[in-house]
């Protein structure tokens, strides 16, 4: 059976991972006879929003804590995540991505990622294993791909123009579909970056795990 190593970012949209598109892509690992092992950084995060007001809590909060959360458990320091025991990467959205992950949230396009989990991406990219990108997380792609790797945030122009800066190519898309980019392996979809409708964010989460299995 293909394992699938999956990167989180917390716990929560609007500081961590979004959690219908991580239940949604572990959902989907299963469904397409795959096994999945979650990863996160073990850092905490940048800061903690109530999700109900949106406001910034004055407390905080581990990463890999949090993110255990979503996987029940089942999750280890990404420093542990080893390439070889795994077929392909998978990281699931949420302003964790973009705020934990790495800085994109604060910096844009000057941007820089997390030590540990730049280590653990490059790591299946330097070995041609496949990786998907889920929602705001593509902003990633660019900083492990060579210059021009191609990838999807859907059509925020913000978003896309920054992929650009950081050396990707932009390829806006709709909510369904699915970017994958041959050369390097990676595919990536909008999800929430194109709705706030869990069924649609489905569509393109099921299509790009699909994907994912099947070529790894």
């Amino acid at each position: 059976m293909k394992k699938i190593a999956v990167v989180l970012s917390g716990s929560g949209v609007y500081d961590g991972s979004e959690i219908h598109e991580a239940v949604l892509s572990l959902l989907a690992i299963e469904k397409h006879g795959a096994q999945w092992h979650c990863f996160a950084p073990n850092i905490n995060q940048h800061h903690v929003i109530n999700h109900i007001t949106g406001e910034e809590m004055d407390t905080t909060r581990n990463v890999l804590i949090e993110s255990a959360r979503i996987a029940r458990g089942n999750i280890s320091d990404i420093t542990t995540l080893d390439v070889n025991q795994y077929d392909a990467l998978l990281l699931p959205g949420g302003f964790g991505a973009a705020k934990n992950l790495t800085d994109f949230a604060f910096k844009g396009a000057q941007c820089t990622i997390n030590e540990s989990v730049a280590t653990a991406c490059r790591a299946f990219a330097e070995v041609k294993k496949p990786a998907g990108y889920i929602c705001i997380a593509p902003v990633i792609i660019p900083m492990i791909y060579s210059k021009g790797v191609q990838g999807t945030i859907g059509d925020n122009k913000e978003a896309s123009d920054a992929f650009n800066a950081l050396g990707g190519q932009h390829i806006s898309s709709s909510i369904e579909d699915v970017v994958f980019d041959p050369e390097h392996r990676v595919l990536s979809t909008s999800a929430y970056m194109a709705t706030e409708n869990l069924l649609e964010a489905s569509v393109g989460i099921e299509s790009l795990v699909k994907q994912l299995v099947e070529i790894a």
